[in-house]
C-alpha cells in the first residue's frame, strides 16, 4: 500500500505541494512536473493558500514557472492565480477548450461557491489527444468530464502517472472520501464514462495523483479503481433519501458520517463543520443535474 502525502519530490519529474484548503493541510494538493529546466504548475489552489505555495515552490526550487496546467475551473484551483502571477512572473496558462468560457467569466461559479474568483485571459486551448512536451517529457490530455463539464486529466507516460484534478474521487486518507457530483454541472453519465476511460488506462499506470488529496500508488491505485462507482453511487443513493427525510444539512452531515466515514481521522463526528460545507455544495450539485428534486 503506497499513499504519498508528503510534501516534495515523488518521482522522477513531480512534486507534491500541499495547498491547504479552508486553512486545514491534507486537504488540497497541487503538483509540479519539471523536466530538463521546463517546470509546468497543476492547478493554483485558494488565493489564501497562495503565499504558502510561493514559498514551497522556493524550497523545492521549483521556480520559475513556465506552465499553468487548469484541471477544471472550480474556484478551489483557479483562485491563486492572480496571487500567483504577481509573484512568479509571466507563464502560459493552458486548460480545456471547454473551460475558457468559465475562466473568462466566472460570474456562474462565483454564485454558486459564494467565492470570489477574478476573470482569467489569455489561456491556450486543450482537447483530449493534446500533448504538453516539457523539454522531451511527454504529457498526454484527457477529457475527464462529469465532475464538470471541463475537466482534463494529463498522463505522464514516462512515469506512469495520472494528474486527474477532481475528476475521479476525493480521498483525503482511506477512512475519508467525498464524491465528486458537485455544482453547477455535473454530469452522471459523464463521470462514468470518465471511469470507464481511466480504467482502460490502467496498464500504462502505476499512480494517481489527486487534488483532494495526494499520490495513490501501486495497491493503492487499484484500491482507487475499485471505489470509484461505490464512491459515487452510494453517498449519491443515501443524500437523496435523507434529503427527502430531512433537508437539514446538519442532519445529513451526521448521517454521511456514520455511514461512510465513520472511522475517518479528519472529520469526526464531533466537529462535523468540515463535512457540513461539502454537504451542502453536493445536494446543490443534485439539484442542478436534476437528481434531486
Amino acid at each position: 500500500m503506497v499513499f504519498i502525502e508528503s510534501e516534495g519530490k515523488f518521482n522522477d519529474n513531480s512534486y507534491l505541494i500541499d495547498a491547504f484548503i479552508f486553512s486545514l493541510p491534507h486537504r488540497m494538493s497541487i503538483y509540479v512536473i519539471e523536466n530538463k529546466g521546463s517546470r509546468m504548475l497543476i492547478d493554483t489552489g485558494s488565493s489564501l493558500a497562495a503565499s504558502k505555495i510561493i514559498r514551497k515552490l522556493k524550497e523545492f526550487n521549483l521556480l520559475p514557472i513556465h506552465k499553468l496546467f487548469l484541471t477544471h475551473s472550480h474556484w478551489d484551483h483557479i483562485q491563486g492565480y492572480e496571487m500567483l502571477k504577481k509573484s512568479v512572473g509571466e507563464f502560459e496558462t493552458l486548460a480545456s477548450t471547454k473551460a475558457i468560457e468559465n475562466l473568462k467569466n466566472p460570474e456562474k461559479m462565483n454564485k454558486v461557491y459564494n467565492y470570489k474568483v477574478d476573470p482569467i485571459e489569455n489561456v491556450i486551448p486543450l482537447k483530449e489527444g493534446d500533448i504538453i512536451d516539457l523539454n522531451g517529457l511527454e504529457l498526454e490530455v484527457f477529457d475527464f468530464f462529469g465532475h464538470t463539464q471541463d475537466s482534463i486529466a494529463l498522463l505522464d507516460k514516462k512515469n506512469k502517472n495520472v494528474f486527474v484534478g477532481d475528476a475521479i474521487i476525493n480521498m483525503q486518507e482511506r477512512n475519508t472520501s467525498m464524491p465528486p457530483f458537485m455544482p453547477p454541472d455535473f454530469n452522471d453519465i459523464e463521470l462514468l464514462k470518465t471511469f470507464q476511460k481511466l480504467r482502460n488506462l490502467k496498464n500504462r499506470l502505476n499512480s494517481i495523483s489527486l487534488d483532494h488529496f495526494g499520490v495513490w500508488k501501486d495497491d493503492d491505485f487499484e484500491l482507487v479503481l475499485e471505489k470509484m462507482e461505490e464512491t459515487h453511487l452510494k453517498p449519491k443513493k443515501a443524500i437523496i433519501e435523507w434529503y427527502r427525510e430531512n433537508p437539514d444539512i446538519g442532519y445529513i452531515a451526521r448521517k454521511y458520517h456514520e455511514t461512510f466515514i465513520p472511522n475517518s481521522t479528519m472529520i469526526t463526528k464531533d466537529n462535523l463543520l468540515d463535512l457540513a460545507l461539502p454537504i451542502s455544495w453536493l445536494i446543490e450539485g443534485l439539484k442542478i443535474s436534476g437528481s434531486l428534486k
